[in-house]
């Protein structure tokens, strides 16, 4: 076992000591650790997982059936090619509610106090949170993926770049989920982190072309979802699985390179939202 010794006079805590001696191994374990705790969290209450197991296939089906009837395409392509992309798209972002909701119950029932008391790298629980939620992510993914063959959707651009769209869709949702900490840990209670998520990702979602092509819309809104990160993610996954792309039509360089788009929104938000989220949990952990 080692020891740490503390300099005479300081103030420091011993957790705190401790975690700033933590070395990329003993980080890396910690992450782990606390995965894992996330873990066991869902294994024991597998509905946590229903908006990403039940939720996809309820929305591919009711929007592609339900609504699709009624989606006119350019060049009469079918709606079935082109919703699963932005399906794909659509689901992944409303998962990254679940990385405000957990974060925010850790931190008003008490459990971030407790890991205080423990000698560990303080940002493990963030950067564990946003590892759960991106491997529940990759189930969600996986599901829609599964419901589009069921009912005949299929990429056309073979395996590799079906792969990189599949995985640009996850960069970008792993990218929002940081946004999602931050409102995890500024909500007052679990109810207001879940509201606040959703009253923030709602209109991100539906005001693109995930489920409609947005041509016909007034200028304005149209100028809006061309610069909305979920288009530029939606038409990067139609162009590189080969499905039906309208958005390739017009003349704006998120649409005309979504794929770039797509990776430097990401980059972009983690950028902003990591460190931020950071400083947060400190505050909110108390130091």
């Amino acid at each position: 076992m080692s020891t740490v010794t503390l300099p005479a006079g300081t103030a420091a805590t011993l957790p705190t000591v401790v975690a700033r001696t933590h070395g990329p191994a003993r980080k890396a374990s910690d992450v782990l650790v606390l995965t894992r705790r996330n873990l066991v969290h869902i294994s024991r209450e597998p509905m946590q997982l229903s908006d990403v197991t039940i939720q996809p296939v309820l929305f591919t089906l009711m929007f592609i059936f339900v609504f699709g009837a009624g989606v006119v395409l350019p060049g009469g392509a079918g709606y079935k090619d082109f919703a699963i992309p932005g399906m794909l798209v659509l689901n992944q972002i409303m998962v990254t509610v679940g990385t405000a909701v957990g974060l925010s119950t850790d931190v008003n029932t008490g459990v971030i106090n407790r890991f205080r008391t423990l000698p560990m790298w303080r940002p493990a629980v963030l950067v564990a949170r946003s590892i759960t939620d991106l491997l529940t992510a990759v189930l969600g993914a996986g599901i829609v993926a599964a419901t589009g063959f069921a009912i005949g959707w299929s990429p056309h651009n073979g395996v590799g770049n079906a792969i990189a769209a599949f995985v640009l869709v996850l960069l970008l949702a792993y990218s929002l989920s940081w946004g999602c900490a931050c409102l995890g840990l500024v909500s007052k209670g679990v109810e207001t982190a879940q509201a606040l998520g959703l009253l923030v990702l709602f209109p991100v979602v539906f005001v693109s072309n995930s489920l409609v092509p947005t041509q016909r819309m007034t200028p304005w809104l149209r100028e809006v979802t061309t610069w909305n990160p979920i288009s530029a993610a939606t038409a990067a996954a139609r162009e590189l699985l080969g499905n039906p792309n309208p958005s390739a039509s017009i003349d704006a360089w998120p649409m005309q390179h979504p794929v770039y788009t797509t990776l430097i929104w990401s980059i972009g938000l983690l950028i902003v939202f990591a460190p931020l989220a950071t400083v947060l949990y400190r505050r909110r952990a108390g130091g």
